[in-house]
């Protein structure tokens, strides 16, 4: 008999384990830090002025989540008071080059999809009416 851990890998099963992993790339703030790791360290204030909107607190779960999966690595310094410093891994850059192209693709196509938004809108209030 098989281990469980030694199946295929099978994302639209519905106890397959990518689908974790699926929803960390699926969630923007995880991509928005990744994206700024990749390019230098980050001390956790810093990271929360980089990202217009993220609280405190879904920081603080997200980076807790991005370093258990091992997407980027805590460092804590001995200093009054502690410094933490987050960095991306290799692993971690790896995600970050996949899903750039995404950042880079919303950021061109940003008016074509609020164009089509406002259109289908505007066609479901005439249906309504």
């Amino acid at each position: 008999m098989k281990a469980a851990n030694s199946k295929i890998p099978n994302a639209y099963s519905a106890d397959c384990p990518t689908r974790q992993i699926l929803d960390r790339v699926g969630d923007k703030w995880a991509v928005l830090i990744l994206l700024l790791l990749r390019d230098e360290p980050m001390r956790f204030n810093a990271l929360r002025r980089a990202i217009e909107g993220i609280s405190q607190k879904m920081l603080s779960q997200v980076l807790k989540s991005l370093d258990r999966d091992g997407l980027i690595r805590r460092r804590a310094f001995a200093t009054v008071p502690v410094t933490v410093e987050y960095s991306i891994t290799p692993l971690g850059a790896t995600l970050a080059g996949a899903v750039d192209p995404l950042r880079d693709w919303a950021e061109q196509n940003l008016k074509e999809v609020l164009n089509a938004q406002r259109r289908y809108d505007t066609a479901r209030k005439d249906i309504a009416a």
